[in-house]
């Protein structure tokens, strides 16, 4: 039967399964690929565990928008660590994850055919989820640093324009936006009467002197404003799946709508977890990046052997760097060498939406310092004998 057309067939497919069936069959190789972090959950998020099970009412359906005790615990956190109260003007939504929380806002704000601005190189999962949604991407590049260029934006705003995506710390390249770029950039949201969607996965992943900023913090724009959270990252949290988003009052009924029919409510189990982890605090979390800071260092000692023929920008946040190699080689091909010869992986900047040239994105957040420095050191021996041949 031939297959019928269906907007899916406008959505990129996932490079990080790809990747990882290339990884798999070659044994011994070290990912530098997917973004996730080393350590697990803290023991505090396991221990709400049995106060779960000892009420069996647990075990029913609960508020769309999430357990009462966990949404005050992210109320405090919010007003505390971002500045972003929460009062009659907005309110949190729990969700499974911060990829659910995107798409969440990109379905409550849109009709089909609107236009969502997105940064390149942009997250990939962003861009799909905007395709889902029937709706275009248009995409805006940032600068030679990756860095934000307001009046790119501007210039690409339309009457079709519902909204403009920023992630900082960013993935893919791991740069920090200033919070004066990303004041302009609510401004040009809130003048213009768009959303601005900010995702915050990463705010405690910065390094040096770079400074997380919550555009959600601005409260003359808080009606124009949707923050996204994430404990994958931070917490460990990958496969509990919590993430949460803050929105303006007036997108709750139809972001609970969207929610109800994709899923009802986060796991309950996991809001749980959730709560115990929010309770420790980032006091858990910091600890963990300070060893992912020195394997940071690590790497980006190793890929200065590069600079010949690797552009690779500052990148002070999150857990990637972004390098574009001097190579009319195509990156998936310069991916599957690394791995088939070097035993190491990385993801071609394809998928991040850069078409013109060869890009790799390499992660070290899952790795253990002297894993990384073999790994980082397999990289750097075979870019150098790959794109220098």
């Amino acid at each position: 039967m031939e297959t019928p057309f269906s907007r899916m067939q406008a959505v990129q497919s996932p490079i990080i399964p790809v990747v990882g069936e290339l990884i798999r069959n070659s044994p011994g190789t070290i990912s530098l690929g997917q973004g996730v972090v080393y350590y697990p959950p803290p023991r505090e998020a396991f221990d709400m565990i049995p106060q779960f099970l000892a009420d069996p009412n647990q075990h029913k359906y609960k508020a769309v928008e999430g357990i009462a005790p966990l949404r005050e615990a992210i109320a405090a956190k919010l007003e505390a660590e971002n500045q972003i109260p929460i009062d009659e003007d907005n309110c949190i939504v729990v969700t499974a994850g911060g990829n659910m929380a995107f798409m969440n806002a990109i379905l409550a704000i849109t009709s089909p055919g609107d236009e969502i601005i997105i940064q390149t190189p942009y997250y990939f999962n962003h861009e799909m989820a905007i395709a889902i949604a029937s709706c275009k991407a248009v995409l805006v590049g940032t600068d030679e640093n990756y860095q934000l260029r307001p009046q790119a934006i501007a210039d690409a705003m339309t009457e079709k324009t519902k909204a403009v995506v920023t992630i900082s710390p960013n993935n893919p390249t791991g740069v920090v936006y200033p919070e004066s770029t990303l004041r302009q950039v609510n401004e040009l949201c809130q003048n213009h009467d768009i959303y601005h969607i900010h995702d915050e996965a990463y705010e405690y992943f910065t390094y040096g002197d770079a400074q997380h900023f919550s555009p959600g913090s601005i409260a003359s724009s808080r009606d124009r404003t949707i923050s996204l959270f994430s404990l994958s990252k931070a917490y460990g949290f990958a496969s509990w799946r919590i993430g949460y988003m803050v929105i303006p009052s007036h997108l709750l009924v139809p972001v609970k709508k969207i929610q109800d029919t994709i899923l009802i409510c986060p796991a309950v189990i996991s809001q749980w977890a959730a709560l115990g982890a929010l309770k420790l605090g980032r006091a858990y979390c910091e600890e963990k990046i300070k060893a992912i800071s020195e394997v940071r260092e690590i790497v980006l000692d190793a890929l200065s052997e590069l600079t010949d023929f690797c552009t690779i920008p500052e990148a002070n946040g999150a857990f990637y760097c972004f390098l574009k190699t001097q190579t009319a080689l195509p990156p998936m091909e310069v991916v599957e060498r690394l791995i088939k010869e070097y035993k190491v992986a990385a993801i071609p900047g394809t998928t991040f939406g850069l078409e013109n040239g060869c890009y790799l994105r390499v992660a070290y957040g899952a790795l253990e310092k002297e894993t990384a420095a073999e790994g980082i050191n397999r990289l750097v021996r075979g870019l150098k004998a790959i794109v220098r041949a």
